[in-house]
């Protein structure tokens, strides 16, 4: 079981991994419109739609794989105070209430979508318009990947509730720690504390 939520993660990371290629697409594309703009004083038409296209896909294409990072923001602070099985409780509940139900009509209405958009070839409204179906074909491809995510990620509360342990996940990025700093730059804590008995009365001293 654990190799099958592995693998689904390794699916939504190379998903994620893949649709962040578009931020150099689109930086590229905004430079040479700058460029265009104010040096050779030829804007295109086109350019702004095709931005908030490509910024569309970026951000969606993230859904998936920000979920299997865990990585999507909490709004409840207390959250992180409860133990594993409170908080697997709490995440497989709304899960089923909210998130399966959403994006179930989030993928079947943007294939509905998408598909209209085909047949009468829609395109952006704009002195040079761009065919706008081929983006709109996106919102189901994700839809689908976030669904298949989150019945991953409900195996995995289920699995808490058992175990009292949530299940690892799939390593990508990791934020740089203290302890990983202090090795990189070589200070160790008897050093830190040295230096703070210097810098604590400096900082409390009044003229």
């Amino acid at each position: 079981m654990q190799k099958l939520l592995l693998g689904v993660d390794r699916l939504s990371t190379w998903f994620g991994q893949f649709g962040s290629w578009t931020i150099i697409g689109l930086t590229l594309l905004i430079c040479w419109e700058v460029f265009c703009r104010y040096v050779l004083n030829l804007p295109h038409a086109w350019v702004y739609d095709a931005q908030w296209m490509l910024y569309g896909v970026l951000f969606m294409m993230a859904g998936a794989y920000t979920l299997a990072k865990n990585g999507h923001v909490r709004g409840d602070v207390l959250y992180g105070f409860f133990e594993p099985r409170t908080q697997a409780t709490i995440d497989i509940i709304l899960y089923i209430v909210f998130y399966l139900p959403g994006i179930v009509a989030l993928t079947y209405a943007g294939w509905e979508f998408a598909n209209d958009a085909l047949k009468i070839r829609e395109q952006t409204f704009s002195a040079v318009p761009l065919p706008l179906y081929p983006f709109k074909f996106s919102i189901p491809i994700v839809g689908v990947f976030m669904l298949l995510q989150g019945i991953v990620e409900i195996v995995r509360c289920a699995i808490c509730i058992k175990t009292g342990e949530w299940p690892s996940r799939e390593q990508d990025v990791e934020e740089v720690d203290v302890e990983k700093l202090k090795e990189m730059v070589h200070v160790k804590d008897e050093d830190i504390a040295a230096l703070d008995k210097y810098v604590t009365p400096a900082a409390g001293h009044k003229s």
